[in-house]
């Protein structure tokens, strides 16, 4: 039956497999190997991810970044932030229109152009006034703008207050009658002339209105600071126009307290005063930060906490963080429009808020951050250019995650070169990326931690350093690989043991012979008793079925590994299988053959013994030129004079021939190398020889100068010479290690 596979999208319930830290060390082991840096080792594992054993790859910061910024551009392509500003054009053109109509419509039931009557202004006078919209003749038309227009266009008569009123004159009679409390005649019982009068008035209004409307500028934060003081005809227009208002007002609240924005046009006038507090007890705590005192941010939450939202700020700082950052959202807002439209919405949210006095500590307040924390790092400008529209409220959450994204680039960017991973926020991650993107920093957080817990890294001060166990488990890694190129050659076995009559005892047995240790195994010889006389008593034992345990052929070797750190070795891809060689040499002795002694000599210009923990580290030497062997085979004469008895060698690896020799303390480079620094390296050659000291040679180069250095040290030690690569190195050096030990018994 054939197996059948279904695909869903991520939910966040999948299954993610454990990771394994004998892989994720394995992954980094390259790195350090190559760069001799373990910070530099796991901050590429945190950029680029795995691969898990199941061959999945497992993102990284690489991977998080790349889609943060596609999707960044995504929306960047979707948009038309100018539409932000268009949005509040077109409400103020449909809210002019409508007053407009209601104008034109008042004009028409007035009848045509009023006549001029004694007492009332001229033409010019009518023309000034007409500048002036909460002048005397339009008070009264509140009351109108307030009640509901007849069908034939006339205002009900509780609204008209009659003539006189509506004119703003006061009719002695009528006038009287009203204050008496007698009833004031109604429109039906006015006069021809009362009618006339009445017309002419509304007439009067309604094209002073307009002759306002047409005066008005052309930009719509001027038009909107005109508007503030007049009064409209059509109730529809000024519901709106009050809307928009208080749109602008949450725009500019919200540009510095989130969480009362949506509250400011519903406070009430003690609230209203408690927010002005806040805000002047908020100044005198940024003075008394700028002028060095330590304010009392405790106090100040205590009082004002609740206004905050569920999230307050624990600390001046952040409290200070977040209101830049907000500032910075309206800002960003201004930069990223074109230039017209944004003088044009820093004047419709210029004095909206409506209080002077608190606009004014607003303005100190912005001025205080800017000194405290400056935004010009908070502040960007997004070339949007798409066609989506959007209206104000939106572009200012629009504003909020375009600076969610920046900042967690800038979160991700830190991590990537050195910062801590915990410092990137994981709910604005998810709220961004979704929640495949949480995982995904979970999973990479968790990098550390498996290695951690595995004991393979620990932390010293602010970097991650290796344990000894993770060093062995590296050289055991290295011997791993080397072992099974081995087998994938057909080199044969790397255990090569000769058994013997002496030596330490092993798990196999034998006939016992004259000579032999009597390493009697018991079970096996009364075994071999009963096989031969079967199950009797008393059991009778033959000197042919005595078994004794074989004795395996050891020795005691002392190596001193000679590993060039010279630049050349880099140069070439050297390094780094140099070093994997001397972790797996070092972890082969201390595993199968814990009488010997392993050493290790780095040398370059000088040379400098370097302990198996520091291998891992170990770098080649930038900063100075030369290949000292003189100076490493002194000093490895000094380590091996520790070892009297038993095999003493040393393992040079290097890929070119001496250029720098000892003299006085003081190495002394030259290229080509001079006869001295032959000379010298080969008089240390011969004193090794003396000393009994075989030196084995491993080459990485292959060029005739040297090739003949190689050829004068194997004539004066007799030592053994491999010219090989790099990927073969590790082959070449532990079987001529293991097969080495098949020597006398010490």
């Amino acid at each position: 039956m054939a197996m059948r596979y279904r695909y869903s999208d991520w939910d966040g319930s999948q299954e993610i497999p454990d990771l394994d830290p004998d892989s994720v060390l394995d992954f980094i082991t390259d790195d350090l190997m190559n760069f001799g840096d373990l910070q530099h080792a796991l901050r590429n594992l945190l950029q680029r991810g795995m691969r898990n054993p199941d061959g999945q790859k497992m993102q990284g910061l690489r991977d998080l970044l790349q889609q943060l910024r596609q999707e960044r551009r995504q929306t960047l392509e979707r948009y038309d932030l100018s539409s932000a500003f268009d949005d509040i054009a077109k409400k103020l053109q449909s809210i002019l229109e409508k007053e407009r109509s209601t104008i034109d419509q008042r004009l028409a039931d007035a009848g045509g152009a009023p006549q001029p009557e004694a007492g009332q202004p001229d033409d010019a006078d009518g023309a000034e006034a007409s500048r002036d919209p909460s002048s005397a003749d339009d008070r009264p038309n509140a009351g109108e703008r307030q009640g509901q227009a007849t069908p034939s266009g006339q205002p009900r008569a509780e609204n008209a207050g009659g003539p006189q009123e509506g004119a703003g004159q006061n009719d002695a009679g009528a006038g009287a009658e009203g204050q008496d409390g007698a009833q004031t005649p109604g429109p039906g019982d006015w006069t021809g002339n009362e009618r006339s009068q009445f017309s002419d008035m509304l007439r009067n209004i309604a094209e002073r209105k307009q002759n306002f409307l047409d005066s008005l500028p052309d930009d719509a934060g001027s038009r909107v600071k005109e508007l503030q003081n007049y009064e409209f005809l059509n109730p529809d227009a000024q519901s709106e126009f009050q809307e928009l208002m208080e749109m602008l007002k949450n725009a500019m609240a919200d540009s510095f307290f989130k969480d009362i924005s949506d509250q400011i046009n519903s406070m009430s006038p003690q609230d209203m005063e408690r927010l002005k507090n806040m805000v002047s007890e908020l100044n005198q705590m940024l003075n008394d930060r700028v002028s060095g005192k330590e304010p009392d941010f405790d106090s100040f939450m205590e009082k004002y906490g609740d206004m905050f939202g569920d999230n307050p700020p624990q600390n001046l700082d952040e409290l200070i963080e977040r209101m830049q950052q907000q500032v910075a959202q309206m800002q960003s807002l201004m930069d990223s429009m074109p230039g017209d439209m944004r003088q044009q919405l820093q004047d419709l949210m210029r004095d909206k808020i409506g209080d002077p006095a608190l606009q004014s500590e607003l303005s100190e307040l912005a001025a205080n951050l800017e000194m405290l924390l400056p935004s010009r790092d908070l502040r960007n400008q997004y070339p949007f250019r798409g066609d989506e529209e959007m209206n104000l409220q939106q572009a200012m959450q629009l504003m909020d995650s375009m600076q969610d994204m920046d900042e967690l680039e800038r979160q991700l960017e830190r991590t990537q070169y050195g910062g801590d991973i915990s410092d990137i926020d994981e709910e604005k991650l998810e709220d961004v990326l979704g929640p495949e993107a949480r995982e995904t920093l979970d999973q990479l957080r968790k990098f550390l931690e498996v290695l951690e817990d595995a004991g393979y890294i620990r932390k010293r001060g602010n970097s991650w350093e290796l344990t000894p166990r993770g060093t062995r488990k590296i050289g055991q890694k290295a011997l791993g690989e080397i072992y099974q190129q081995l087998k994938k050659d057909a080199a044969g076995r790397h255990q090569t043991r000769e058994r013997g009559r002496a030596g330490e005892r092993s798990d196999d047995t034998k006939g016992y012979e004259f000579g032999d240790p009597f390493h009697l195994n018991l079970g096996e010889t009364v075994m071999n008793s009963l096989i031969r006389e079967g199950p009797m008593v008393p059991l009778r034992l033959d000197k042919d079925d005595f078994a004794v345990y074989r004795s395996e052929l050891l020795t005691s070797t002392a190596t001193v590994m000679m590993l060039d750190l010279s630049w050349s070795m880099a140069l070439r891809g050297s390094f780094q299988a140099a070093k994997k060689v001397a972790l797996a040499l070092n972890n082969l002795i201390r595993s199968q053959f814990a009488r010997d002694k392993l050493y290790i000599i780095g040398f370059s210009a000088y040379a400098r013994e370097l302990n198996a923990e520091q291998l891992p580290y170990v770098r080649w030497d930038e900063s100075v030129l030369g290949t000292n062997m003189h100076h490493a085979l002194m000093l490895a004469q000094k380590i091996l004079a520790r070892h009297n008895a038993g095999s003493r060698q040393i393992i040079m690896i290097s890929d070119g021939e001496p250029t720098a020799h000892l003299e006085h303390g003081r190495s002394y480079f030259s290229y080509p190398p001079s006869p001295i620094t032959i000379r010298e390296t080969l008089k240390e050659v011969k004193r090794c020889t003396q000393k009994d000291i075989t030196i084995n040679t491993f080459m990485l180069d292959r060029n005739y100068y040297l090739k003949e250095f190689v050829n004068q040290v194997a004539k004066i030690n007799k030592g053994r010479v491999f010219y090989t690569t790099p990927d073969k190195l590790g082959q070449y050096i532990l079987v001529d290690y293991v097969k080495n030990k098949r020597s006398s018994l010490h």
